[in-house]
């Protein structure tokens, strides 16, 4: 057998386990058709955007919220009273429309994010935040349970300037409870592609599939009420 022949047997075999989150299928990302230049980010979504930041009246609000794996972060978050939607996709990278295997072996910097649509009169973002610390480690640099690597980093990404103070106080406030320094990423928003189809609602489609958060964090959440 050739060099190559061998390689590419081995790529086959290897293809599976190569990473525990979101396995490459070799499928590209589905286009969005949605195309949204907010503040100094551009986002890519399946999802109309519901207003312009800070417009009165205007109660649904947008944040990016990064945790590890997207598959149990976008479960999680969508099931707290006050999220309207949740998407998952590529943050505050370096190349447009990344694929999922070029997030994970190309070095592009994006991070596994998931898009928050919430109603701010329900839900405060500084108890979206306090619920979204919940699952993940603070502390952990590029790494959240077994997923390991920059795309895997804690972030915490922004469209609306005004936002910037609640997030900096909330940064504040888990800091001050945490023994060992934060390392959440605070930034605006850059660029955001939605993922590709399967990993949307990835866990619902495979209740069995990977997650690094554990089942009890998905029923304390579900028996929240405000």
């Amino acid at each position: 057998m050739g060099k190559e022949n061998a390689f590419l047997t081995l790529l086959f075999f290897l293809a599976p386990i190569l990473s525990a989150c979101g396995g490459g299928t070799g499928k590209g990302p589905l286009p969005a058709p949605n195309r949204w230049d907010l503040a100094g980010g551009t986002v890519y979504s399946f999802y109309d955007y519901p207003g312009g930041a800070g417009d009165p009246g205007i109660a649904t609000k947008w944040v990016f919220l990064a945790g590890g794996c997207f598959w149990g972060t976008e479960k999680y978050l969508a099931l707290i009273p006050g999220v309207v939607k949740t998407e998952v996709g590529y943050a505050n990278g370096r190349t447009e429309f990344p694929t999922y295997e070029d997030v994970c072996y190309r070095n592009t910097g994006h991070a596994e994010t998931v898009l928050v649509e919430y109603d701010s009169d329900k839900l405060e973002l500084s108890s979206l935040l306090d619920l979204f610390y919940n699952v993940i480690d603070p502390t952990s640099l590029n790494r959240q349970g077994n997923d390991a690597g920059t795309q895997y980093r804690t972030g915490i990404y922004y469209i609306d300037e005004a936002d910037r103070k609640t997030i900096d106080a909330s940064i504040s406030l888990l800091g001050a409870r945490t023994p060992r320094p934060v390392v959440v990423e605070v930034k605006q928003l850059e660029n955001y592609y939605a993922a590709e189809e399967y990993h949307q609602k990835y866990l619902e489609k495979n209740p069995g599939g990977y997650c690094h958060i554990s089942n009890d964090k998905f029923e304390e959440v579900s028996g929240l009420k405000w």
